[in-house]
């Protein structure tokens, strides 16, 4: 058996889970709702204060669903009760971000200023003078997403260091170009 896939959930106090027929989880937390449907060939039980996934037999695709839908249930979980939260960090010179309502106006050298719009669900701040931005929000994939896409914009690059990275992320540095000798 999967080993992720057999360890059964905890659910929290004040997270409320509705289990559907054909898979259909929501949960309820302090934080907001979320819903999301899974294989219906898998067993979803919540037994207590704890959700238990079993899958009907040892096929290869069984297998590989039983853990990715723990591992689903255990993030829908946690987004409700703690939430989800990337960091930014945005290094260069003239390089800056600006939050207006909705909308995120990022400075990143280019010849216009870049202009994105916060998905439902999700929330961006900034701070430390223009060069830290923070994004919030209950759904994992979708926080991690946004996130891509804003670091996507200008990845940083080895020989200076310049651009959008995660806050936890290392980048390896280049040694540039030597004069002639």
């Amino acid at each position: 058996m999967s080993r992720i896939g057999r360890k059964p959930i905890a659910v929290p106090n004040g997270v409320t889970v509705d289990i559907k027929p054909n898979n259909v989880v929501t949960v309820k937390g302090a934080k907001g709702e979320l819903t999301k449907s899974f294989v219906p060939d898998l067993g979803i039980k919540l037994e207590g204060t704890e959700i238990i996934v079993t899958r009907p037999n040892d096929l290869k695709k069984n297998k590989s669903l039983h853990g990715l839908t723990r591992t689903l249930i255990n993030n829908m979980i946690l987004g409700v009760s703690e939430g989800y939260e990337k960091i930014l960090d945005i290094n260069g010179v003239g390089y800056k971000a600006n939050k207006q309502g909705k909308k995120l106006t990022l400075n990143l050298g280019f010849s216009h200023p870049v202009v994105l719009e916060d998905p439902s669900g999700i929330e961006t701040t900034v701070e430390g003078e223009d060069r830290v931005l923070r994004i919030k929000g209950i759904d994992k994939e979708k926080v991690g997403q946004y996130a891509a896409e804003i670091r996507g914009l200008r990845p940083p690059e080895p020989y200076k260091g310049k651009g959008i990275k995660y806050r936890e992320e290392h980048i390896r540095r280049k040694v540039g170009k030597t004069g002639k000798k």
